[in-house]
């Protein structure tokens, strides 16, 4: 089956569900935290507005008092100073609280941040595990890379400095809206105006920024992708030469990465100096009109009620709320700076949530594979301990019963249809009798759906009508962890993890041996070339093990099947990668490995299949011959021609 390159499209969430989901995933771990985090940015917060207070509070009880107003009779230098201890002692006692609050709560946003990260990477790679071939048959692996890298680090901006400044500006702005509100409710009104000016651009600006950099996010996974690609088939580039067109397709994709980068930067680096020059002309627009005010002895207007009218006594005032305003507008800007990083960490978390949201394998099995004990007469009982012997538990949800059934492999398909999508059926009635210890044997041109049926067999994909019968028992009903537990198999593309070889054949069965594991690797003639390597069996294997060949890989992959001891056990073209030499020794072995149980070959040479019980030859996802390699040769039909080589296989 081809890989569909494409993901499938979904509605995508709404940035404000995104974040509160977001807010919610965090507060289920880290509750207590975060509160006493959002505390101190607000302590943080207050002391960052507290010059505008002391300076309020030095012009009503310094200043004034020293230089005598209408409101305030002179006062001596005695008074005055204590009053500027005090002041002065405020403003210290306030910045080293904010100082202590500052470093704790960066420190633990810290702490929250990366043990986040970790939860989400554990809570994606679990939730990986649990999704059904499919899922990784239709997204490109690349693009599931970037989710774990690009996402999870546009989320690490997102919580550790987004999420903090935004709350710290949002406190800070409200703060100063009111003390505003309590000074002057006119020049409040000039803010207001800068600030919709300032809403108005972050936004027009500000949508067109977010538009690029989620399209640079989804450019990035699809970079990825097509260099995870282009590096595991390098190989191929070079043989057939493909290095221009290689180089002129990834030309073609970074192209689309650069010119969303451009624009989104573009827009980005547009809206901070847009934001802040606006605060600057609101700033000189609110002393224009504060100017006004006292030239024409307008009276003040706060939330108390009517005050003093402007005049060259209020002055100080003025100054107070001009560094207010200033201030206001900083905290706009402060917020408007974090727009990208929030739209980043939003996309990212958004393509996160997608992954976790993957509706997961549906299992509805409810027949285990247990230990059993089997007495002379055939009674099974469960048992507790490994016995060896294995039986289905088969709980009958009519009466509450529970029979059991010994695991022999006998696997039969009664009239089996089958399609990877809907309406496009690739198997067409194919019905297979496999009986305890037979082997059958696949053979047909690419596409006739040899490799399918194995794939039914593990359920890794559902039929669309017919019957598979395992022992009798229905495979749907079958838990699909013990189903794939009685089966071992062998691919025609190896797939060795990095390790020592001994950890690769053990992940057969993780509870072996080391002697268990050098049997297996003897059955299958993969021990002497084994003790030959420098570390023997404690071998480090990297890079999908590049240093040993072809052939090696796939001597180590045998192994590992038959460490596992299944009952039935499927050979997808097991012996393709092995030269004929090495597959006379390996046919011996594999012969040994098949012997007793029920075994299911996908062969292209011919020769390793004559001695099976029963050969399949398909065509087009239909069973066009069935019988042993004498009755299909007698019969001069399809296996005829290709046993003698009047047509070839892939």
């Amino acid at each position: 089956m081809s890989k569909a390159k494409a993901a499938v499209q979904k509605p995508k969430m709404h940035s404000f569900k995104i974040l509160g989901r977001l807010l919610k995933y965090l507060f289920h771990y880290y509750k207590g935290r975060l509160i006493a985090v959002f505390i101190c940015i607000a302590m943080t917060a207050a002391a960052g507005i507290s010059s505008s207070v002391f300076m309020n509070l030095i012009l009503e009880q310094v200043i004034e008092p020293l230089i005598g107003t209408d409101r305030v009779p002179p006062v001596s230098w005695a008074e005055v100073a204590d009053s500027v201890f005090y002041i002065i002692g405020g403003m210290g006692l306030m910045y080293i609280v904010a100082l202590c609050a500052s470093v704790f709560y960066n420190q633990t946003m810290a702490v929250v941040t990366q043990g986040f990260l970790r939860s989400v990477r554990d809570d994606m790679f679990a939730e990986m595990q649990a999704l059904p071939i499919r899922y990784f048959d239709t997204h490109t692996h690349g693009d599931i890379m970037s989710v774990y890298t690009n996402d999870t680090d546009a989320l690490r901006q997102l919580i550790s400095m987004s999420i903090p400044q935004v709350f710290y500006s949002i406190v800070a702005a409200v703060t100063l809206l009111v003390i505003m509100l309590l000074n002057s409710i006119w020049l409040l009104l000039v803010v207001l105006l800068g600030v919709v000016i300032m809403a108005l651009v972050a936004k027009a600006v500000g949508g067109r920024s977010a538009k690029y950099f989620i399209r640079q996010q989804e450019i990035i996974g699809k970079t990825e992708g097509y260099i995870e690609e282009m590096m595991g088939g390098q190989k191929v580039i070079k043989v057939f030469c493909h290095e221009e067109q290689a180089k002129r397709d990834f030309d073609k994709i970074n192209d689309e990465l650069c010119d969303a980068s451009d624009k989104a930067n573009a827009y980005g680096n547009i809206l901070m100096p847009a934001v802040m020059n606006i605060g600057h002309l609101m700033f000189v627009v609110t002393a224009i009109v504060a100017g006004l005010f006292i030239l024409f002895n307008v009276r003040n207007f706060t939330v108390t009620g009517w005050g003093e009218v402007f005049s060259v006594e209020m002055v100080g005032l003025v100054a107070v709320f001009l560094n207010m305003s200033r201030q206001f507008s900083l905290n706009i800007g402060q917020v408007s700076m974090q727009i990208n990083s929030v739209v980043m960490g939003l996309a990212g978390a958004a393509r996160i949530f997608e992954l976790l949201d993957e509706k997961p394998e549906a299992d509805d099995g409810y027949v285990t594979l247990v230990n059993a004990n089997i007495a002379e007469d055939g009674t099974i009982t469960e048992s507790k301990e490994r016995t060896g012997k294995w039986a289905w538990r088969h709980p009958h949800q009519a009466d509450g019963s529970v029979t059991y059934t010994e695991l022999k492999g006998d696997i039969r398909l009664f009239d089996v249809d089958f399609g990877y999508v809907p309406n496009k059926i690739v198997l067409h009635n194919v019905s297979i009798y496999a009986k305890p210890g037979q082997k059958i044997a696949f053979v047909g041109a690419t596409g006739a759906g040899k490799t399918t049926i194995t794939n039914l067999l593990n359920r890794f994909y559902d039929i669309a009508d017919g019957k598979i019968r395992y022992d009798g028992i229905n495979i749907n009903k079958i838990k699909k962890a013990d189903l794939r537990r009685s089966m071992g198999i062998v691919l025609q593309d190896t797939n060795l993890f990095t390790g020592t070889i001994m950890e690769n054949i053990r992940y057969g069965k993780l509870d072996a041996t080391d002697e268990e594991c050098i049997e297996a690797a003897k059955l299958a003639n993969a021990h002497d070339f084994i003790t030959r390597l420098p570390e023997g069996y404690n071998t480090v294997l990297r890079h999908e093990a590049a240093n040993l060949s072809q052939g090696q890989r796939q001597l180590i992959s045998i192994a590992r099947a038959a460490v596992a001891d299944p009952p039935v056990m499927i050979l997808d073209e097991a012996t393709s990668s092995i030269d004929t030499r090495t597959e006379a020794l390996v046919q011996k072995g594999m012969d040994a490995l098949m012997k007793g149980r029920t075994v299911f070959v996908i062969a292209h040479r011919l020769s390793t299949i004559q001695n099976s019980d029963a050969i399949m030859v398909l065509d087009h996802g239909r069973i066009i011959e069935r019988g042993s390699h004498d009755q299909l040769i007698a019969q001069r039909g399809t296996y005829y021609q290709l046993y003698t080589g009047a047509f070839e296989l892939e």
